[in-house]
This record gives C-alpha cells, sequence and structure tokens, in this order.
C-alpha cells in the first residue's frame, strides 16, 4: 500500500503558513507533509470540505494516577455514555472522565491529533506513562508538577539557584516530562499538614519554609527559559475560584518581568469582587494586561453547561468545594510533591456563578487582540469535557448563537458581563489557531500545527457546513501521520500515538544532592524513581531552544 496521499481541491486554512481559505492540494508521503507526490497517489477530492492541521489540545486531564481515581469513581456517568463504535473494537465508556482507549478515539473523532496531560506528579510519572500508552491514535506528553516540591523549595530556600536549576532539569529526565507545571504554588505541600495554612497572596510567607509563592513562580519562570524549554512555565495560579484573585493573576504575570510564561484556565482566575460574595467579571483587566505584554500567553478553560469533574493538584480548593455539594470527594496526597482533589460536579444555566464563568470565557476569547496567545480549551474536565469544543466553537463564530445560549443562562450574571456587547464573531482562520497553529508554537512543536512541508501529517478534512457545532463534532477524515484513521467517518485502522518528552542536560553531580533527601523523606528508593528509557521507546524527545 502507497504511504503517499494527495488531498485536492479542498478549501485549506493553515495559518502558520498564513493560508486562509485557499484552494490548494496537500501532498503526503512516509508520514510527512511533501511539495508533492506520484499523479498516481491515492487521492481524495476535498471539494466542500476545510482541510484543517490536526488540533493540539494545550491543557487537559487523561492520564495518571488522579484521571484513574476520577474513572473509577463514577461508574454511574459510564453506563449512560457507551460508546458503541469503539466497543466494537474494545471496551471503553464515556462520561466527563472517559476510558483511555474511548479518550483516543473521541479526540481523533473530533480531529485531535495531539493532547497535553496538564498535572503529574513525578513519582506518578510511571503510571500516567503507562495510561498514555493505552490512549490510542493521538500523540501526548505531560506537565510535572513541581511548584510544591519540597526538595526543590528547600534548595529554593537555601538560595542555592544553579542546584535548583540542575535538579528541574534532572527531574524532567527523570520523569520522561515534557514541561513544568505551577499548581498554587507554595500552597498545597503545606496545606496538607494544616487546613490553615494556604497562602493567599504571592508575598506571604509559606508555612514550614522561608519562602513566598512569588519566589517559587519567579525562579520556575527563570529556570523553564534558560533551559530552553519548549514551553515556558504553565501556571495555575493561587487563588484560583476565589473571588477578587485577578489581582493574584495579573501579579503572577508581572512576576515573568518579561521572560515567557504561560498561565492556564484563566477563566477561572479573572474574578473581581469580595471573597464570601459573589464573583464580578474582570475578563477586560486580565485581557488588556495580555494584549499588551507579548511575553504572555494562555488558555481559557472555558466553562461549558452539563456535567464535569473537579481534577486538580489544588487540593485546599477542592476540600472548599466539598462543601458546595452534597456529592462524594477525594482529596489525595503524593508524598513530598503534591496533592490532589477530585469531585464530580454540573455547571447549570440558572445558577449566578456558574453563568458568569461562562460569560467570562467568552469574554476572554473575543476581547484577545492576539488569538495567537489566547488559546482554546475547556480545562478538560474542570470546566466541562473536551467533547464540547464544537459547541464552544460556534460559540465563537455565530454572534446570534451565542445571544441565544446567554438569554438562557441566568441573567444577572450575564448583564454583569460585556458579553452581549461583544459583536465579534471569530473566523474560520482564527478557530485554526486557537486550536491547532497557536498551542502547537506554544508547546514548540514545530513539526504539528501546520500544513506546511516538512511538518507531521496529521490532517483533518470537515464538510464545510453552516452549523459550526454539527461540522466540528465529526471529522469527515482524519489523517495520523500520514496513515487514514478515519475515512468518511469510519474508523479504518489504528495507531499507538507517540509519547513527546524533553532531555535538558543537567549536571549530573546534582543526583548526589538530591539522593539524600530521598533517602530521608521518600519511601520508594531514589534508583528505583527515574523513568526507564524503556517506557518511551517509541517516545519523541523535543529538542530544547538555543538561546544564543
Amino acid at each position: 500500500m502507497s504511504s503517499a496521499i494527495r488531498i485536492k481541491n479542498g478549501k485549506v486554512y493553515d495559518p502558520l503558513n498564513g493560508i486562509d481559505g485557499e484552494i490548494k492540494d496537500i501532498c503526503v508521503k512516509d508520514g510527512k507533509i511533501v511539495d508533492s507526490v506520484p499523479d498516481d497517489s491515492p487521492c481524495i477530492d476535498a471539494h466542500g470540505m476545510v482541510v484543517l492541521p490536526g488540533g493540539v489540545d494545550i491543557h487537559c486531564h487523561i492520564a495518571g494516577h488522579k484521571v484513574n481515581m476520577a474513572r473509577k469513581f463514577q461508574p454511574e456517568s459510564k453506563r449512560h455514555d457507551v460508546s458503541p463504535r469503539v466497543n466494537e473494537l474494545r471496551s471503553g465508556t464515556g462520561g466527563s472522565v472517559p476510558s483511555t482507549f474511548t479518550t483516543g478515539y473521541r479526540y481523533a473523532t473530533l480531529g485531535y491529533t495531539t493532547a497535553m496531560e496538564a498535572a503529574v506528579p513525578p513519582l506518578g510519572a510511571r503510571h500516567t506513562i503507562e495510561e498514555l500508552h493505552d490512549t490510542p491514535v493521538i500523540d501526548k506528553g505531560f506537565y510535572i508538577l513541581l511548584a510544591n516540591n519540597v526538595c526543590l523549595n528547600q534548595l529554593l530556600e537555601k538560595g542555592r539557584m544553579a542546584e535548583f536549576k540542575e535538579a528541574v532539569a534532572w527531574w524532567l529526565n527523570a520523569a520522561k516530562g515534557y514541561g513544568v507545571k505551577l499548581v498554587n504554588p507554595g500552597g498545597d505541600e503545606p496545606w496538607k499538614g494544616n487546613r490553615n495554612s494556604n497562602v493567599h497572596n504571592l508575598d506571604e510567607q509559606i508555612r514550614g519554609f522561608d519562602l513566598t509563592p512569588r519566589k517559587i513562580i519567579k525562579a520556575l519562570i527563570d529556570t523553564t527559559n534558560d533551559l530552553g524549554l519548549p514551553h515556558p512555565a504553565h501556571i495555575h495560579c493561587n487563588n484560583l475560584g476565589h473571588s477578587g484573585n485577578y489581582t493574584t493573576t495579573i501579579e503572577t504575570m508581572k512576576t515573568a518581568e518579561g521572560r515567557r510564561v504561560h498561565i492556564t484556565h484563566i477563566q477561572f482566575h479573572s474574578y473581581g469582587g469580595e471573597v464570601g460574595k459573589n464573583p464580578t467579571s474582570k475578563a477586560k483587566e486580565i485581557s488588556d494586561f495580555i494584549n499588551n505584554n507579548p511575553n504572555v500567553s494562555a488558555d481559557v478553560g472555558q466553562v461549558m453547561f452539563g456535567d464535569a469533574t473537579i481534577m486538580t493538584g489544588d487540593a485546599p480548593l477542592t476540600w472548599q468545594l466539598r462543601n458546595m455539594t452534597n456529592k462524594k470527594w477525594i482529596n489525595a496526597d503524593t508524598e513530598c510533591e503534591s496533592g490532589c482533589g477530585i469531585l464530580p460536579f454540573s455547571y447549570q444555566e440558572h445558577i449566578y456563578t456558574h453563568a458568569l464563568q461562562w460569560a467570562i470565557g467568552l469574554e476572554l476569547f473575543l476581547m484577545a487582540k492576539d488569538p495567537w496567545r489566547m488559546v482554546l480549551s475547556t480545562d478538560h474536565p474542570n470546566g466541562g469535557s473536551f467533547m464540547n469544543y464544537p459547541k464552544l466553537i460556534r460559540l465563537l463564530m455565530d454572534k446570534q448563537f451565542r445571544k441565544e445560549q446567554a438569554a438562557l443562562a441566568n441573567q444577572k450574571a450575564i448583564n454583569s458581563t460585556s458579553l452581549l456587547d461583544l459583536e465579534r464573531e471569530m473566523s474560520m482562520y482564527e478557530i485554526a489557531i486557537i486550536s491547532r497553529a497557536a498551542p502547537a508554537k506554544l508547546l514548540g512543536l514545530d513539526n504539528k500545527g501546520h500544513l506546511g512541508v516538512g511538518g507531521d501529517a496529521d490532517i483533518t478534512l470537515y464538510d464545510d457546513q453552516e452549523d459550526k457545532e454539527a461540522m466540528f463534532n465529526a471529522a469527515r477524515y482524519v489523517i495520523k501521520s500520514g496513515r487514514f484513521f478515519i475515512k468518511d467517518y469510519e474508523f479504518c485502522s489504528d495507531y499507538q500515538g507517540r509519547i513527546l518528552h524533553v532531555e535538558p542536560e543537567y549536571d549530573r553531580a546534582i543526583t548526589q544532592k538530591i539522593k539524600p533527601f530521598f533517602e530521608d523523606y521518600y519511601t520508594i528508593q531514589f534508583e528505583n524513581y527515574p523513568v526507564d528509557d524503556s517506557y518511551v521507546h517509541d517516545g519523541e524527545v523535543v529538542p530544547t531552544k538555543s538561546l544564543s
């Protein structure tokens, strides 16, 4: 069977190469985009179709021990959401936290070919990699949690910055991680020993350390930049979900001092008001700051009405949220590294706070002057399932539909925002940016998110429909690494996908500084902690960037 494919007559959107709806041929050979292929190569006549690069999800929760706990925690959601076509091939069920197998197939059905798991304690890296191997089709990687790492914080407390940098590089290598994730910096690890010890501002001293959150944030922003990692520090700010937290968010972005930084699920960090009272929208203030600071990027974390699952390394947040529901919940500890909270949740149109969150997310999208730095996410499954992406895209492209949906929500919340005054309708070109080109660029994945020569042949074809929700709900063709995965809406093959990770250089002598900490505080022996290379035998090392 020939590995060459020609796609002709399709309307191509490829923002990284400046192509905006041009009718042109796309040629594929041996898993890559090429200039041309032989005339007798298999051909797709894409007349009436839109041709896009495969989707790239910059922030989701799809693998690891917290995700696995959430799956086992909600069997009732899976009974009501089976996947018939997938089950013909292998068991797998859905809900807001689908099984590994269903996750891969459902992403591919939407036209996504890459997804990044957003929060893994290094101690859980093996488990995460095993689950990612069991998630078919998509390429994937994960960010490791380091902002509450006790060993790193001790180095930072003592001012040993050179050793801190080497230790971060060692941890990325040991875990086979892709990037560095900060969750509630300095607020989680101390909280596990005392529920009154969570930090509330960036300059508050952290219980048990001569440190502040700002110092941790600054150190990890600087280190990710100095190591030349393809993706900057990926930050879940302090005070997520609290009224008035927008000031913390702006202070966090200021702490970067002009260096690259990514703020994740920024909708949850864009609230005004006073603690204990209803929040207000501060989307304009957040948008203005990002619009004026090109070093800052963000993903939105859009809330979508319906079922969700709160799943976070921010254990104090879940402890507080459990008082707002009568549902079951979990808080868990990862020794010396992180906490974890899981809580089934439902966003409802009539509830003021939920409607406000929905509106703020849309405000952030529509106020962004540079779509390359405000990209699409629902913080799956925290703001809602990634299966909501088609509806979210329609909300962004169709102002009339947006207003109709707003009319169904709590009007006090909607009218307190500027959403109804925003007339912007995103174009297909802009949707291609926020769901494909920009996430790939922000991740430093030079071979993804575009259809230029030399890029990975991850390609999605949709029937060009007026109803964009229906259009993006099911790709007609999906080509993954040059192979057909979906043809005429039907699965036609299988594909494993690769583990994406980094291997920054580091001084091997740092292990002599880290090992004594393991011997004193960990229940795992130091020699057994790093993930063996055999776990990622089919992986891809994404190079660090030269700082010269």
